[in-house]
Formats: structure tokens, sequence, C-alpha cells
């Protein structure tokens, strides 16, 4: 006789009964009379082909099959108890996002956005990971492993989606332009510390540096090297946010400070180095992304949209 054949409402009844070795304390929790209990405990026995209860005047005790089939409900009804535990839990779990950035873009540009795509999409469990290594990206279940790098493509095993280009400028702090009582101009910066970060991708691909931008700027003979290099664009930013040098930077990492009036761009919108370097977004080559995913991506690629709107004046996704 096969368990999905027998009928589940004597199931229920014999395990109500079995409990308490009692008909009319099964009818009460059932909501039957105990006549109902009985009948369908004797509707199981008779499929079943064997007796369940010894039955005597004063009321009815499991015998030694009843006791093994009570046992045995019981761990099933465990056993679905747990899988609709864990059903639940699935239902009401956020899929897993792990994503990776280079550490100071993630610190300085990722990070102070997250909170509106928590506050208006979420739906996503972000796992972050400040790493530039070139790690493959990939669909996982309903969630997803994905990156943003900082470098120039083609990217191996990924389906690149530009979020913006780069360009290089100086910035500092407002301080260090109160006693020009002119424009500063690029041959003064012989007279500052420069703030450089010696950056270099796993692709071998290094930051343009400050020398690049001097030759551009036609002061390359004029200016010393800088003497200051630091290994993260937020070491370089702190320094010249206190005052203490002059940092070649990019919109991403300065934007918001310069937005705050913590650092201005002692050349305005003069002298600006375009860069060879791209910041990207990089998914699994094929599939398509879980629902949840999607939105993020999309709210990401908007954000960039924005935001380089506001930077340079046009769209360019």
């Amino acid at each position: 006789m096969k368990i999905e054949r027998l009928p589940l409402n004597a199931l229920r009844a014999f395990a109500e009964a079995a409990r308490t070795e009692s008909f009319k304390s099964a009818a009460s929790r059932l909501g039957v009379t105990p006549g109902a209990v009985s009948r369908q405990i004797k509707q199981l026995e008779e499929r079943l082909g064997i007796s369940l209860f010894a039955r005597h005047a004063n009321g009815v005790q499991l015998n030694e099959a009843g006791r093994q089939l009570a046992k045995d409900i019981d761990s099933g009804l465990e056993r679905i108890a747990a899988g609709v535990m864990a059903a639940r839990r699935h239902a009401h779990q956020a899929p897993l996002l792990t994503l990776s950035a280079p550490p100071s873009f993630m610190q300085l540009w990722l990070l102070p956005r997250l909170a509106e795509f928590d506050a208006t999409l979420g739906g996503l469990d972000i796992s972050l990971d400040a790493s530039q290594s070139l790690t493959t990206p990939a669909w996982q279940g309903d969630g997803a492993r994905l990156a943003i790098r900082y470098g120039r493509g083609p990217w191996p095993e990924a389906q690149s989606h530009r979020m913006f280009d780069d360009e290089l400028f100086p910035v500092c702090a407002p301080s260090l332009l109160a006693h020009y009582e002119r424009s500063m101009q690029p041959a003064d910066l012989a007279n500052h510390r420069l703030l450089e970060v010696a950056w270099e991708s796993q692709q071998g691909i290094s930051f343009p540096g400050w020398r690049a931008w001097l030759d551009a700027a036609g002061v390359g003979d004029k200016v010393a090297p800088p003497q200051h290099r630091h290994s993260l664009f937020s070491m370089a930013l702190d320094q010249a946010i206190a005052g203490r040098g002059i940092m070649l930077a990019n919109h991403p990492i300065a934007m918001d400070r310069l937005d705050s009036g913590v650092l201005v761009r002692p050349f305005g919108e003069r002298h600006v180095l375009a860069s060879p370097l791209t910041y990207d977004l990089l998914t699994p080559p094929r599939g398509e992304a879980p629902p949840a995913v999607a939105r993020f991506i999309d709210w990401l690629l908007d954000e960039a949209a924005a935001f380089d709107r506001d930077t340079h004046g046009n769209a360019r996704r």
C-alpha cells in the first residue's frame, strides 16, 4: 500500500488520537465527534490491513503497530514542517548580489548612493568587495556576482557596460588659493606639493600622473615631479582637503567634495587631461539577469548617466 493512497483525514485523526490514546481528546482538537474519529481510524486500519489500537471498555491503547506508525507520522510531520519553514525563509530571503569595485571608488562614489537604492528599490542583499581583482562575473541563482572596473577594456569573460569616461584635473583646499591676487597658473604649481596616486591595475595599466598633466599644460620643464605618492585615491584626497598639497583627481573621486566646497579646482574648467581609462560595470557575457539584479543594474547605470550629465553636461550612455 503506497502512503499517498492513504486517506489524509484518517492519518490526521490517528496522529491526534495516538498522542493522548483518546478518541475523545482527538475529536476535541479536530473539532469533530468521537464517533467520526473512530470511523476514520477504522477506515485507516482497514486500508492497512492491521489493527492500530487495542480497544477496551474504558478506552483505547496503541499496540506495537500503532506505536510504530505514530512514530513514523511524527517524523514525517517534522520533515514537512522543516520544509515549510525553509520555503518561507527562501521566499522572504533577499537575493544576494556580490559587487566588487576599486576601494576608493566604492568609498567615495558608490557607498553614498547605495542608500538611495535601498530606500527606493531594495530587494537585494548586497555584499561589497573593495577590490580591483579581475573576478569573473556570474549569475548565481536569483543573485549575481558583478564588478565595477577602472581601466581599459576589453574585459575578458564579461559583458561591459560603460558607466563614464575619465578625465583628470587638479584639486586643492580653498585656503591654498587665498594668497593669490590673480588667477592661479599651471607654472605656480612649482610652489606647491603635488599629490599623486601611484596606482596600477591588474591589466598593468598605470594611472596617468602629474607628469602627463604638466606636459599637456605646457609646464613640464618648469615644475618638478611630485614627491608624495599614495596607493589610494582616498589617501591623497584627505591630504588635499587638509591643505597639504594639490592632487590630480577625477570626477568620481572628487566631485562630491567639490560640491561641498571642501575642495576647489584652481584652474576652473581649464587644463583638463583626457584619460584613456574608463569606469565599466561588468556582468556575465551570457544569460539573463534575475529580476532583482536587473533592477540594480538599471539603477546603477542610471546613476552613472546622471552623474555624467552633471559633470560633463551630456550623457554618454
